[in-house]
């Protein structure tokens, strides 16, 4: 079976390691970390990497973004202060030029946009927020209803996405005078850790503590989404191959699952309601009417996962993956849809990445992923032999 390939190891950050990301035509890597320092790692003779700039921050270091054309470096701190640094072309000093204070908690996302020459931003101050680059000015603020998490944009149409801890997805339209507010996404039962952007199809893709992934049809305005169920914990982080048209998510467990998302899905069905079970008819143990009346002994409310029908136990023994609506793993179904299932060909390929995923980055000309783990170690893996 074709698995990543580990290339390397970069190793000796003493605390959490918040995010890397892999520079662009450079054998390097940026990382931040709560010891409050931005390490650029460069590649050496002996083929390890080392840091040429350790720089130490105000505070923690919490997020990260590089712009590749002009070499400007964002980094988002835990007192709320963004700072932007010019990286040399040497990639051994990095020239401070300017603050934002932008938020009163920890910035836990942050984009630059270079053609509007916006910073946007979010933090657990329940804040986005986006400033002009030229000028340091705040351009508008959207208060969310819990801490915001993770943010993605589009510059194609300078659509916001904002996740929250709430499960929540606000959608904003910014300009340089305010914002609108075109929807907001609920569908996760847990907070939203990751949002990734297909731009060519304008398709959302969101990652859940709920251990969820939902595919968001932003571009056909119909509000057709679509499940991906494959993880057995959280999920961390999303990375998307818009050349391969494939997904990457990882998370807790330390699992890389590679979705295919060429492949034609289905909606998962919403679950229906009852008071009994819809096709025996044993009461549910709330339904203390139909229990007295039948001399029998409430059950416990399931579901099918294929046809959401409300099931007791008994008439949903059956287990099967359903990869056309996302399940990759088997669930409950009822014996009806059980024989309807034909087609169980998976539409994802599962990897183990040897540490629990906090963050991942994708160079998709390299071919190359980066993961940052809960062990503190960042690994750089060669994904070319799995990508399509």
């Amino acid at each position: 079976m074709r698995k990543p390939e580990l290339i390397n190891k970069l190793e000796g950050i003493n605390d959490v390691i918040n995010m890397a990301v892999i520079i662009p035509r450079e054998d390097g890597v940026i990382s931040v970390s709560d010891d409050r320092t931005v390490r650029v790692w460069l590649k050496r003779d002996s083929g390890q990497y080392w840091p040429s700039i350790c720089h130490s921050m105000a505070s923690a270091a919490s997020s990260l973004d590089l712009n590749q054309e002009t070499r400007r470096l964002f980094i988002g701190q835990d007192n709320g202060t963004i700072s932007e640094f010019q990286l040399s072309e040497d990639f051994n000093s990095m020239p401070h030029t300017r603050d934002y204070v932008a938020h009163q908690g920890r910035v836990t996302a942050l984009l630059f946009a270079l053609y509007n020459e916006w910073v946007l931003s979010c933090g657990r101050d329940k804040y986005f927020q986006w400033h002009c680059s030229e000028t340091g000015r705040r351009l508008g603020g959207y208060q969310t209803a819990a801490w915001c998490t993770c943010l993605s944009f589009d510059k194609q149409t300078n659509y916001t996405f904002v996740g929250d801890f709430g499960g929540q997805i606000t959608v904003l339209k910014v300009s340089n005078n305010g914002f609108e507010v075109i929807t907001t996404l609920k569908g996760h039962s847990g907070s939203v850790r990751c949002l990734a952007w297909d731009e060519e199809r304008n398709l959302l893709f969101s990652g859940s503590f709920d251990q969820s992934i939902i595919v968001w049809d932003i571009g056909g305005q119909k509000g057709t989404a679509f499940e991906l169920q494959g993880h057995r914990d959280k999920v961390q982080t999303l990375s998307y191959s818009g050349l391969s048209r494939e997904l990457l998510s990882s998370g807790d467990e330390g699992v890389l699952t590679i979705w295919d998302m060429n492949a034609k899905r289905q909606e998962t069905p919403d679950w229906a309601e009852s008071d009994a079970c819809m096709k025996c008819g044993s009461p549910f143990f709330w339904n203390v009417k139909s229990m007295w009346e039948q001399k029998t002994i409430g059950v416990r409310q399931h579901h099918c996962r294929k046809c959401g029908q409300a099931i007791c136990s008994k008439c949903s023994m059956d287990r099967s993956t359903i990869p056309v609506m996302g399940y990759e793993h088997e669930v409950r179904v009822c014996v009806e849809c059980k024989q309807s299932i034909t087609e169980c060909v998976p539409m994802a390929t599962f990897h183990d990445m040897r540490h629990a995923v906090l963050s991942m980055h994708l160079d998709v000309q390299k071919k190359q992923l980066l993961t940052v783990g809960k062990d503190r170690i960042i690994r750089l893996w060669d994904v070319g032999n799995i990508l399509s």
